[in-house]
């Protein structure tokens, strides 16, 4: 035999025996596709839910014959059924204050969201962004933004805090909660929330949400024949694009206007005199103001970066979790506009009081001692020197 047929002899030996080989491994090993699939009736739901159920089904068939798993037990099931609805359903008993979620923010929370909730880095502000939803950038924080508070209940229940999530009891998540609250100016320092009172407290941007009806109310209209020529019975104009100067005035209007211009350009010589003085007067250089302490004002500065989490001063300073303080000093209590004050530092600019060195000393010293139901956690300075420094560095910005 030649050395060919001999190795095209030997090749198809090993092929047969490695088909064989295959076949065998197959039948002992492979499971057989399953004979029926079972699906769910039409009218049972959606055809993803009926494609669901249908998975499901054959899932627990094949789990049946291959003998693994077993159904979830009903406190099983309830061990991870802890969702709470904007109804209070599913909410659990229990309480916690604004004080004792202080403590346990600050010890589960802050390294993330910061002492007073203002956020770190880049992690979430769970305070602030009051008006600012209209903005270009709002910030969606759980008072300018989140609706119901079963939502931020439900979710530091479940997920927080952040790698150890679930190890919170119910009375801290109650606490945390109520700090958080009480950040956003949402309840007192007093407050304790519970399972009773926890439908009492008014979310401010609770009716900010309406309900998503376009199919019923939208959709519709789209597939109507468009109306082309007679729509309204009327028309009229309701406003004026005066910046564009695009809306057509009637012949009244415009004669009216043109007089109105020659009369301005026609002003009495006299009458633009007195105004003149007048503005000459008001130009007249106030009184010099107390010269500053440079140095003080430079250690000031220094110490002032205990406050820049909240505070901030100079060109741009906006409000943030406490207000922005160029012009503090000798400026009213509680005088931006902007900013949500606690009610007792609201009555004391009511009645007068003034921010000047006393004041400010006093409340840097002690600001919850000073100011009750401050939403400042801040404990205060301890040295007189620091003190004096961070008012000079902010009369720097109130001259």
């Amino acid at each position: 035999m030649s050395k060919s047929l001999k190795l095209y002899g030997l090749t198809g030996v090993s092929a047969v025996a490695l088909l064989t080989a295959a076949y065998n491994f197959a039948d002992r090993n492979v499971a057989p596709m399953p004979s029926e699939v079972s699906f769910v009736a039409a009218d049972a739901g959606s055809p993803d839910m009926m494609f669901i159920a249908a998975a499901r089904a054959e899932a627990a068939a094949d789990a049946k014959r291959i003998g693994l798993g077993r159904e979830a037990l009903p406190e099983e099931i309830a061990a991870w059924d802890l969702d709470v609805a904007p109804d209070g359903t599913g909410l659990p008993v229990g309480s916690g204050s604004v004080l004792d979620g202080e403590e346990v923010f600050i010890a589960q929370c802050a390294v993330c969201h910061g002492d007073f909730a203002e956020g770190v880095g880049n992690w979430p502000k769970l305070a602030g962004g009051d008006g600012t939803l209209a903005d270009e950038d709002p910030l969606k924080t759980v008072g300018s933004y989140w609706p119901y508070l079963s939502t931020a209940w439900d979710y530091v229940h479940r997920s927080m805090p952040y790698g150890a999530a679930q190890t919170l009891s119910t009375d801290e998540t109650y606490a945390i909660v109520a700090y958080i609250l009480y950040s956003n100016f949402i309840v007192e320092d007093d407050f304790v929330l519970s399972n009773e009172n926890f439908l009492e407290v008014e979310m401010p941007n609770a009716n900010g949400f309406i309900v998503d009806d376009r199919p019923e109310t939208e959709y519709p209209r789209f597939s109507e024949a468009a109306c082309m020529e007679d729509c309204k019975d009327s028309v009229e104009i309701t406003m004026r694009a005066a910046v564009l100067d695009v809306t057509p005035e009637d012949e009244g209007e415009a004669e009216a206007k043109e007089a109105m211009e020659e009369a301005n350009t026609g002003a009495d010589a006299e009458e633009a005199n007195e105004q003149t003085a007048i503005a000459d007067t008001a130009s007249e250089p106030e009184a010099e103001t107390a010269a500053l302490d440079m140095g003080l004002v430079e250690d000031g500065e220094q110490v002032f970066r205990q406050c820049k989490a909240c505070h901030q001063v100079g060109e741009g300073a906006q409000n943030r979790v406490g207000p922005q303080l160029n012009g503090v000093m000798g400026r009213e209590m509680a005088a931006v506009d902007s900013f949500r004050y606690s009610k007792t530092l609201e009555q004391m600019g009511a009645d007068g009081m003034v921010w000047n060195e006393e004041t400010m000393a006093e409340f840097m010293e002690d600001p919850r001692g000073y100011i009750k139901g401050t939403k400042m956690s801040f404990a205060g300075l301890r040295k007189d020197e620091d003190i004096a420094a961070v008012t000079e560095y902010l009369k720097s910005f109130s001259q």
